[in-house]
């Protein structure tokens, strides 16, 4: 019996298939704004799209929640307030100044209309998966995020 036929290997692991598949997702992303020629990158809407869930965030926060490095999102941000998709406001969090961010009118406008765009490319994909079946991976998914965000450490 040889060694590789004993041990798993990554490319068979439910991991590697998740990073493929991640690959796969942000390429049609990437296709779509490229192809529509629409004023902001993927990123950026990833930024818009937080905000229109979440009233008021610091960068910490946006960070967090599309796993990027303070510094990138912070890039992120400032090429949003030039666009003037969104404000910061200086206001006071845990005794320290810190910068809200928020959409402004023109930001929801721009995400409304970048999704009107990309939606039909989005929704071939979807089609071709029963809804059952989307929601119940979308489920496994949150659930796995969650027990790894349990056991790994991440700095941001």
């Amino acid at each position: 019996m040889t060694t590789s036929s004993i041990r798993e290997h990554y490319t068979d692991t439910i991991f590697y298939q998740i990073e493929l598949t991640a690959k796969y997702c942000k390429l049609l992303g990437q296709q779509s704004f490229e192809k529509f020629k629409l004023g902001i990158s993927l990123e950026e809407f990833t930024v818009l799209d937080v905000l229109t869930m979440n009233e008021s965030l610091c960068q910490r926060d946006i960070a967090k929640l599309i796993l990027k490095d303070r510094a990138n999102t912070g890039k992120l941000l400032d090429s949003l307030a030039n666009k003037k998709y969104i404000t910061r406001d200086l206001t006071i969090k845990n005794n320290r100044p810190v910068k809200m961010v928020k959409i402004t009118d023109e930001g929801i406008k721009k995400i409304n209309e970048v999704a009107d765009k990309i939606r039909p490319n989005y929704n071939l994909v979807r089609e071709k998966i029963k809804t059952r079946n989307i929601a119940k991976v979308g489920d496994l998914l949150k659930e796995l995020r969650n027990i790894l965000n349990e056991t790994i450490e991440i700095q941001i």
